[in-house]
């Protein structure tokens, strides 16, 4: 780890900066030297409440600090584009919020100047640092789990839309800002945790249906603009003969859904609760697993240290040159391609391709 500390700026600091705020500060290695948001009085109060020494209402003057080597972007989806290709050009390393953009035409274009700047671009997602998915990974990598060939991603919410039912603002379930609902809220996390276990496979086909079914309170769909689903389903055709079926729901009439799965020829693997299965000979095995035990050993015997722990975390080791990145912005731009089929699939009536969906794909960035 270096000497000195790595010097960061944070643009926007609503619901979710704010928490980044918080871990970044309990990070003895790092420091918040500037943080950016329209709210001028909102910004100095957060400022003032964790000693970060600037603030500014104009992202373009944080960007321009030499000394702030990396940028943390917690905005609105359609936000995500200009500001971290803004960032990008001028120098700095990149942490995005999720969903990676509003449209995939957006997060390929973050990818690519990425790519031709010679930067880090980190997507948030929290799931890849669980101890369930590292250890389903310990579990894929070992080839306990023989040749992959399906997977389920799942997320569930027995009545969670934002605003309508009571928390968060309308700006989460309207599409000129958040560009869809559930799929891009919460989808997400789950979808690219899926893709990752499974090698992040390239998607050819997509078919998907979404829908917006259950009652919600008069005046807070007024209020909302509320025009994005809260339910999408999809069924994805990958390479290598491989499928993945999805179901994510921000309200739905039923109890919890069990959680994602990985299936292979010779084993499988749940994340939530989290189990392993195989069978030898006429043993049918369901086998529990000592979670605390398998994270305490990663970092007691394998000498992990704190990269692993999270994404904030890991994104910070990997600017620090002490880990290489995990393929974040890999994974989520095959999961925004995903997420925009289930739309165009919804819209067309029928199955779409991965090049119909690049192909129709339109830019829903918007300036801050």
């Amino acid at each position: 780890m270096t000497q000195e500390k790595t010097r960061i700026g944070i643009i926007g600091v609503g619901q979710i900066g704010k928490k980044h705020v918080r871990v970044y500060s309990g990070m003895p290695h790092v420091e918040i030297a500037a943080i950016a948001d329209i709210d001028e009085a909102e910004a100095r109060r957060v400022a003032g409440e964790n000693g970060i020494a600037s603030v500014y209402t104009d992202f373009q003057q944080l960007l321009a600090r030499d000394d702030i080597v990396a940028v943390d972007v917690c905005l609105h989806n359609n936000f995500h584009m200009p500001v971290t290709l803004a960032a990008l050009e001028a120098g700095k390393h990149v942490f995005c919020e999720k969903p990676m953009a509003g449209a995939y035409v957006d997060a390929e274009r973050m990818l690519t100047a990425a790519r031709e700047c010679g930067l880090m671009l980190c997507i948030q997602n929290r799931e890849y640092f669980f101890n369930e998915t590292k250890a389903a990974k310990a579990l894929i990598d070992g080839g306990h789990l023989g040749r992959l060939y399906h997977a389920r991603s799942t997320g569930h919410r027995r009545r969670g839309r934002p605003f309508v039912d009571g928390y968060g603002t309308p700006f989460f379930v309207q599409k000129e800002t958040a560009s869809g609902g559930a799929l891009y809220d919460m989808g997400v996390y789950h979808i690219s945790v899926v893709l990752y276990l499974l090698g992040n496979p390239d998607v050819l086909r997509i078919s998907g249906k979404t829908y917006q079914e259950m009652p919600m309170d008069a005046s807070r769909r007024t209020k909302s603009g509320y025009n994005v689903e809260e339910l999408g389903l999809g069924l994805v055709r990958l390479a290598d003969n491989m499928t993945l079926d999805i179901i994510e729901a921000w309200a739905i009439q039923l109890d919890a859904f069990e959680g994602a799965f990985v299936v292979g020829s010779e084993g499988g693997v749940r994340l939530e609760p989290f189990g392993y299965f195989h069978s030898i000979g006429d043993l049918d095995l369901d086998s529990r697993v000592n979670l605390d035990g398998f994270n305490f050993r990663l970092h007691n015997v394998r000498g992990q240290g704190d990269e692993y722990d999270g994404e904030q975390q890991h994104w910070i080791a990997a600017v620090e040159g002490r880990v290489e990145l995990l393929p974040t912005a890999e994974v989520a731009l095959n999961c925004m391609l995903i997420s925009e089929g289930i739309y165009l699939s919804n819209e067309l009536g029928r199955e779409v391709s991965a090049d119909e969906v690049r192909a129709a794909s339109v830019s829903t960035a918007a300036s801050i």
